[in-house]
């Protein structure tokens, strides 16, 4: 097995723990999650919705026949969150996490994709 596919299993596990812990939190419904969730404007009755919805692209993150639908879901739901946080006007680092998170997934998903690879080849390989 070469550097890319072990890179790319750890960064995507690295992503795939992160969103998982994340999308159980909000089954659990702990009080900081409520508290935070409230102060995003959101209703406490959306928590375990958006935890399930993170969960679920999550596994199909994971399973490398649904990869990149995943992490085209992933992206989205990221994407969401960098919104939630301009919106309510966060701290820079709540708005910059969700997009490193994203970047460790894709890059991930690059990395340990040999197809993914042929379709979007590095820039750096273009030169």
């Amino acid at each position: 097995m070469t550097w890319k596919l072990w890179t790319g299993r750890i960064l995507s596990g690295l992503a795939s723990a992160f969103f998982l812990v994340d999308g159980g939190m909000k089954l659990f419904k702990p009080p900081i999650v409520v508290g935070t969730t409230l102060q995003l404007g959101y209703p406490e009755s959306s928590i375990i919705g958006i935890g399930t919805i993170l969960i679920l692209c999550t596994l199909l993150y994971l399973f490398p026949r649904t990869a990149v639908l995943g992490a085209i879901l992933l992206t989205g739901y990221l994407g969401g969150a960098v919104a939630t946080h301009v919106r309510v006007s966060g701290p820079i680092a709540n708005i910059l996490f969700p997009v490193e998170c994203g970047l460790m997934a894709w890059t991930g998903l690059w990395l340990r994709n040999p197809e993914l690879r042929r379709l979007l080849p590095a820039v750096s390989s273009q030169r």
